[in-house]
């Protein structure tokens, strides 16, 4: 029997926290479903994670929107006649309406997280578009009750038409193996306490926050080291920061990395100094690493952490309390241990790979479910 097909449709696969989410997903349940993958712009590094036999289409689109590319849009899902099509965050928006053109029979819409130019969701134009464009999607999905709630009291959608799916990290590939050479690759010694982060390098991550607050760290923790992987826009104004605040001998700026589960490994604390999020994957990377977590208060980050037991929650855009957390870490050797070994096995309980797959695929079935119902 054919399985099912199910059209992703992404902005790219440029390495990222959806687009890793994605090939996550698509990986998982290539057993029960047959997977497309439609980049409105261009592939990317993540193109590479797929398993064989996933395919990818490319349709180049130019920035903006634009009635060629929505037509471009339409015929592609024409041509692949999918079951489901799925896009995710506004970029990709347009697919509700290309998807309905194309006479798909389930559409489904993505909610993955807010920009930092609109971090709590308020923009009157884009929320009138998702208003406008419910009745004809099936289901919007969140991966975060916050998003749910976001769209259900903000945005004015439908309860019965929302659902939240949390993300999930493949705990087996997060252990914390290699520690010991990546620090020495790295320069670092056994007693260095060393903080890090990973993600885009973009303003909604607030790594600059960071830089600011591991300042303060710094000239009270001669032994403290800081780690930033990732790339993007912010890459010189962070690099020109951290020269700024003397802070150059202390600092790893690692660029993009294809070995972030080693990355990890090597750190004693994670912070996400994120202004707005959905759900972090790098965020549940670093907890199924055994990582203690330094926070924002922002999206679905309470989602994950349990404060005080699995790490600690800040406010945004705030370095001071950022760093007396982040400090707190540094100071006791114990408590990065016990909140370490907490945020792993939450991890593994709560939010495996696993379990998010089944989740999906039980999401999938039912909407496939009640189409053959119908007729």
């Amino acid at each position: 029997m054919a399985r099912p097909v199910i059209a992703h449709v992404v902005q790219s696969l440029a390495t990222g926290g959806l687009e890793n989410g994605v090939v996550n997903l698509v990986n998982a349940t290539r057993d029960s479903f047959e997977h497309v993958i439609v980049c409105l712009t261009t592939s990317g590094a993540l193109e590479s994670r797929l398993r064989p036999g996933v395919r990818v289409v490319t349709l180049n689109k130019r920035a903006g929107r634009e009635v060629v590319s929505l037509a471009k849009l339409a015929r592609a899902l024409r041509q692949l006649r999918p079951d489901i099509v799925h896009s995710r965050n506004w970029p990709t928006i347009d697919t509700v309406i290309a998807a309905r053109l194309a006479r798909v029979p389930i559409v489904v819409h993505g909610e993955h997280g807010r920009e930092a130019a609109d971090p709590d969701g308020r923009n009157a134009r884009r929320n009138g578009v998702r208003r406008l464009l419910h009745p004809f999607l099936n289901r919007f999905v969140c991966v975060s009750h916050d998003l749910r709630r976001w769209l259900i009291e903000q945005v004015r959608i439908p309860a019965s038409k929302v659902i939240t799916i949390h993300n999930g990290v493949d705990v087996m590939r997060f252990t914390g193996a290699g520690r010991d050479a990546t620090r020495a690759e790295l320069g670092f010694g056994p007693s260095d306490v060393v903080v890090g982060t990973v993600g885009r390098l973009d303003p909604v991550k607030g790594q600059a926050h960071l830089v600011h607050a591991f300042a303060g760290v710094a000239r009270r923790h001669p032994e403290s080291r800081l780690v930033i992987t990732g790339d993007g826009p912010l890459r010189a104004e962070l690099e020109c920061l951290v020269d700024a605040l003397g802070l150059r001998d202390r600092t790893r700026m690692l660029g993009e990395r294809g070995d972030v589960p080693a990355i990890l490994a090597a750190l004693d604390v994670f912070v996400l100094p994120s202004v707005a999020e959905g759900i972090s994957n790098t965020l549940l990377e670093a907890m199924a690493t055994g990582l203690p977590v330094v926070a924002t208060r922002v999206g679905g980050n309470p989602e994950l952490i349990q404060t005080e037991t699995t790490g600690l929650l800040v406010p945004a855009r705030q370095p001071a309390p950022l760093a007396a957390a982040i400090a707190r870490y540094v100071d006791d050797s114990h408590l990065r241990q016990l909140d370490g070994k907490n945020a792993r096995q939450r991890a593994v309980e709560r939010f495996s790979l696993v379990r998010m797959a089944d989740n999906y695929t039980a999401f999938y079935a039912g909407l496939l479910r009640r189409v053959a119902r119908r007729g």
